[in-house]
């Protein structure tokens, strides 16, 4: 805590957000000046928050008093010191630092996502292994728009025209908008976000950022720290950055491809990889455990009903888990690399996912594989789009089913967190099925 102090009194800071993530992967917590924050090394927050949907509704009570202390009692948040970051759009000296969330017997929390990381990564400890991951995320730039019923259009860029038609990989499209990447990548630095390129992607001002490989729990803490700045960024410019799977009708969806390789912890040497250079056993198990356990863990890669949009017919997105090499139709993708860089991209993630329960997952189903020795199908030679046999539920309440059955996440992540996981999405479905849409109203209010 004494090098936390010190480096707040070197930055000048006034104020102190503290942050966690929700299930859903919302910031929440309490800012604070720096003294009562240096006094009180932490803060505490209401259990419940780790039960709350997206809409801000709890779970039913039956469930929400069967999983915490039915007297609604408080959990000890303590601040992570690696978790530090500067916010540089506050107009007053201000940090933002991620807390760790535990009960209070100072165990760790199991309903925390982050801790939900941690536990995976101890896993991986335990057999002497380290994961490295690196995120690339999606995003759209869209207009404001006040009302949720009106369709979302892109915003205006430089020239002072919307943007038209697919621009993959256009320079020029996204130089559009100089001034507010200049901004973001101004801001990530001041943050210390290890963020690479930035991409046009294939739909109408559509974006790609892409983080450089590193610490699963950092670049998971950065994803959260970035989807805050770049909305930042864009609010000051005047636009919307959206992070939603599939924001726009006949557009394609944004996803948060997971790149992950696994290495030696001692000696740094990828456990993917034989001396020859060949794929190694534990790399094809690893493969095996995706290919077996990403159906059974898919509400944590596609959390919301809007995320199952994304793997609509004829989208971009790979509704499979078959792999390939180079073969950006199988929901695996082996990129071509080195030996000791060889990885596999995860592509089935939307860009709505929490990053630290999508990394934990993907890294899990991966270690599962490891552990049991399970063996991946052939490789796909040629387009995966039409291929059946590895296929996903379509809906998030036949995933939310086929989760609840498996016995191996309740095994690594806990019942209680399974239970909570499965509790709050089937609450926001619930609240989502209460609303009439546009399609309703256009084509049923004159005609049936």
């Amino acid at each position: 805590m004494k090098d936390l102090e010190n480096w707040l009194h070197e930055h000048r800071i006034t104020e102190v957000e503290c942050v966690i993530s929700d299930i859903t992967g919302i910031a929440r917590g309490k800012i604070s000046p720096v003294s009562k924050f240096i006094t009180e090394k932490g803060m505490r927050l209401p259990e419940g928050l780790l039960l709350q949907t997206v809409t801000g509704d709890y779970v039913e009570d039956d469930v929400y008093y069967s999983l915490l202390d039915p007297a609604d009692i408080d959990m000890h948040c303590h601040p992570d010191p690696e978790a530090l970051y500067l916010i540089p759009w506050a107009q007053e000296p201000t940090a933002q630092v991620i807390h760790d969330c535990y009960d209070r017997d100072g165990n760790p929390q199991e309903l925390s996502a982050r801790n939900q990381l941690k536990r995976v990564l101890k896993l991986y400890e335990e057999q002497g292994w380290k994961p490295i991951v690196s995120p690339e995320m999606e995003f759209y730039l869209t207009k404001r728009v006040a009302d949720p019923d009106f369709p979302l259009q892109p915003p205006i860029g430089r020239s002072g025209r919307e943007e038209t038609g697919r621009q993959s990989f256009s320079i020029d499209a996204a130089n559009e908008f100089d001034p507010l990447f200049e901004d973001m990548y101004d801001w990530c630095e001041i943050q210390g976000l290890d963020i690479d390129t930035l991409i046009h992607e294939e739909g109408t001002a559509q974006m790609e950022i892409n983080f450089r490989h590193g610490d699963p729990l950092q670049l998971a803490d950065q994803v959260l720290i970035f989807k805050r700045t770049m909305r930042e960024a864009a609010l000051k410019h005047g636009v919307v950055a959206t992070f939603m799977a599939k924001p726009i009708t006949r557009e394609p969806g944004s996803a948060m491809h997971l790149h992950q390789s696994v290495v030696d912890a001692n000696t740094g040497i990828s456990v993917f990889t034989n001396p020859d250079g060949s794929m190694s056993d534990l790399f094809l198990y690893h493969l095996g455990g995706l290919q077996k356990y990403i159906p059974e863990a898919l509400p944590l890669f596609a959390p919301n009903v809007n995320s199952f949009r994304r793997f609509l017919p004829d989208t971009s997105a790979p509704v499979n888990v078959e792999w390939g090499m180079e073969n950006r139709t199988c929901g695996l993708r082996i990129p071509e690399s080195d030996a000791q860089n060889r990885r596999v991209e995860n592509r089935l993630a939307g860009a709505d996912a929490n990053a630290y329960l999508a990394i934990a997952a993907s890294l899990l189903c991966g270690y599962m594989g490891m552990i049991e020795k399970v063996q991946p199908s052939p490789p796909v030679q040629g387009r995966a789009y039409e291929r059946r046999n590895l296929r996903l539920p379509f809906t998030l309440e036949a995933a939310l089913e086929r989760m609840e059955q498996c016995q191996k996440l309740r095994d690594y992540m806990g019942n209680k967190f399974i239970e909570g996981y499965i509790a709050v999405k089937r609450t926001e479905n619930e609240n989502f099925k209460q609303v009439i849409s546009s399609w309703e109203r256009e084509f049923l209010l004159l005609s049936v």
